[in-house]
């Protein structure tokens, strides 16, 4: 029980936004990334514009160290392609399709 809180303890909240354009770009781009306050104010605002968000801290940790606008590598493509399609369903559910 120790253990699990001071795994907690030591926990940093990060956050990232991916944007992605097809007509754009090859692959989602980091449109932000923040850590502590950061992250929770990127996650509040995403929230307050109905925009999906999905917890994965492991993600978000190896996607929180790409500079803003770099595309994410296609070594998460399918990470990412996993979100994008949970992204979607939830979508289509809410929208009554």
């Amino acid at each position: 029980m120790a253990d699990e809180k001071d795994k907690r303890k030591n926990h940093i909240r990060r956050a990232v936004a991916l944007q992605y354009q097809p007509e754009r770009s090859q692959a989602p781009i980091v449109s932000a990334t923040g850590k502590r306050w950061l992250a929770e104010q990127i996650i509040t605002l995403a929230r307050e514009n109905k925009v999906p968000v999905v917890e994965d801290d492991n993600l978000a940790g190896v996607l929180s160290s790409l500079s803003l606008g770099e595309e994410v590598p296609q070594e998460l493509y399918e990470a990412v392609a996993a979100i994008y399609a949970f992204v979607m369903e939830a979508d289509r559910r809410t929208s009554g399709e």
